[in-house]
């Protein structure tokens, strides 16, 4: 009898231990820690997964979990409701947010500018074409202007003089996640838009109309496209030129691969600067409870600050990623000139919305 007693205490204790973690799970509270949870951009994912990052929050009495999603869903139709943060990858995504829910303030921690990721071989071929030339600087830069040029003339590959590196019988063009869900493919819109409309920002909603019939070829050309930057960047590491000879992504994707030092980075590949590019700004919309203790960390942090540039991140402390750089001998940018903004959030929508519908016209 005694023996089924002690059981049956066994059993109450477990069962009331229990119900203390769910309890302190409900009021946002694990193992001591204040539980926030947060929608971030897919890009971002491995920075929060990283347990150095999880400790230097937890030594702040924070426990960090996040969602990914694209950042124009984020902005329009992710249920905003459960979080505490919403940190999409876009400055005017961001403002969409912090306008609906009226957020007081917002926090930059880090940007990104865009970027081609590509092979030797190929940045040779279009070398030649006039697209790529040397910046004089240990990188290479990526004419917009003239590669839409080759895009209005449908050139292909193997069409382009003196191609003998990758006579491919297909389209020179670049590949992009979905226009309709991913920031990285809204700022490549927002690059385009801006040559398109004589160098200048889009506007209004006549410039958008304008614009919207030279730049809808770069994305409907290309067929299937990915929701999400990770998609394609991981195409371009694993399955080479033949699959994807160039992919506009954020420089964070790539300066990762190479401050890690993974061997993911080969020889041949390539990174190339757009000739405009736009920033792609990481901005933190606080929604409730201690999100905005999260934006705050990620930009006066010098630890969180510090593990941000090791995944590519730059920051407002431009030391660290300049001793990154450096110690790596990685041929990024140091700075960059030639950048644009991109359009405000309701006329990016707008040049979205035209290049959606041409979508479904041609479907």
């Amino acid at each position: 009898m005694k023996r089924w007693i002690g059981v049956g205490l066994a059993l109450l204790l477990g069962a009331a231990v229990v119900a203390a973690v769910v309890a302190g799970n409900d009021d946002g509270e694990t193992g001591g820690l204040a539980l926030v949870r947060g929608v971030i951009g897919s890009e971002k994912q491995p920075f929060f997964d990283d347990p150095k990052v999880g400790a230097a929050f937890a030594r702040h009495g924070l426990r960090v979990q996040v969602d990914t999603a694209g950042s124009r869903q984020i902005a329009s139709s992710v249920d905003l409701s459960a979080y505490d943060f919403a940190f999409p990858s876009s400055a005017p995504a961001a403002e969409r947010i912090r306008q609906a829910h009226k957020a007081t303030e917002v926090f930059s921690p880090f940007y990104s500018p865009m970027a081609i990721a590509t092979y030797g071989s190929i940045a040779g071929v279009l070398e030649k074409a006039g697209v790529v030339r040397d910046s004089g600087q240990g990188y290479q830069i990526f004419d917009i202007r003239k590669y839409m040029d080759l895009v209005a003339k449908k050139t292909r590959w193997d069409a382009l003089p003196g191609n003998t590196a990758y006579p491919a019988r297909k389209r020179v063009l670049m590949t992009t996640t979905d226009i309709r869900t991913s920031n990285s493919a809204a700022m490549y819109l927002a690059i385009a838009g801006y040559v398109a409309n004589g160098e200048d920002v889009v506007a209004s909603r006549d410039e958008v109309a304008k614009v919207a019939e030279r730049v809808s070829p770069l994305f409907l050309d290309q067929g299937y496209s990915a929701a999400s930057t990770e998609a394609p960047f991981e195409d371009y590491l694993v399955m080479g030129a033949g699959k994807t000879p160039m992919v506009m992504i954020y420089e964070a994707q790539y300066a990762a691969r190479l401050f890690a030092g993974d061997g993911s980075i080969t020889p041949e590949m390539r990174l190339l600067y757009p000739s405009p590019t736009v920033y792609s700004k990481h901005t933190l919309v606080p929604l409730r409870g201690r999100g905005a203790d999260v934006g705050r960390l990620l930009q006066k942090d010098p630890e969180l600050g510090a593990l941000a540039a090791r995944y590519g991140f730059r920051t407002s402390d431009t030391k660290g990623f300049a001793e990154l750089v450096a110690k790596t001998r990685a041929p990024l940018a140091r700075s960059l000139v030639d950048v644009v903004e991109p359009p405000a959030y309701d006329y990016l929508e707008d040049l979205i919305a035209t290049v959606e519908r041409r979508y479904l016209n041609a479907s």
